[in-house]
Parts: structure tokens; sequence; C-alpha cells
């Protein structure tokens, strides 16, 4: 992956329902979402798995999204990497119980998990 603004689109076009729930978390602080505001986006996407993960959604459901971005990590430039990290994984758990972070925590690819580590220094468990 290249560029910010095609990760956020091939995002959004694999993804269509999750980045629908991100949309409405995105436009609750920001506004209108668009590509040049993807650092944002990617926040509120984490923001919309952690609703997820607190109504209890089965990991399944968002599975090929984490395994996607994971596999991104493997071929991306520096400012998708970036992003990743320091928008999608550094919120990732935000204010989820223990309970209910842990069976996304656990079926979560390595690779996030690592990042998640490198940046809280702990597990969200």
């Amino acid at each position: 992956m290249d560029t910010l603004e095609q990760f956020y689109s091939e995002v959004r076009e694999r993804f269509p329902d999750i980045s629908a729930m991100a949309d409405r978390e995105y436009i609750k602080y920001w506004g209108e979402a668009n590509p040049e505001d993807a650092y944002s986006w990617f926040q509120s996407l984490a923001n919309a798995l952690n609703s997820e993960m607190k109504r209890q959604v089965n990991y399944s459901i968002h599975e090929q999204l984490f395994v996607f971005i994971s596999n991104a990590l493997a071929d991306c430039s520096k400012e998708v990497f970036n992003c990743i990290d320091v928008s999608f994984v550094e919120n990732l758990f935000w204010q989820v119980s223990e309970a209910k972070a842990g069976p996304y925590w656990h079926s979560m690819p390595d690779s996030l998990k690592e990042l998640y580590i490198g940046f809280h220094s702990k597990l969200p468990l």
C-alpha cells in the first residue's frame, strides 16, 4: 500500500459496514469524512470497533478487517504504517472492559498486538 488515501479507500470499499460505523463516529467530531483526514478516520474506525467489542459482537465479524490491516503492514509506506500504528492500533480497546476485549485480543493478528504493546507497554486485559 503506497499511499494513505489508497489504504483509506480500500478499507472503506472492502469493509462497508464497519466503515459506515466509523463515518458516524467521525462525523460526531469532525464533520464529513474525507481521505485528506484519514488519520482521524482510522481513529474513528478503532472507536467503532471498540463499540462492537462493548456490544460483544463476535470477532469473526471483523476478522477479515484485522487480517487486511495486518497484511498491509508487511508492504506499506511509512505513512500508512504510522497511521495503522498511531491512529488505529493505539486507539483500540479504549474504555473496553478486559472481559469484552479478550476475544478480540486473543484472535487479533500478532503484528497488531506487537504495535499495541509497543505503545501501551501492556495488554488490554
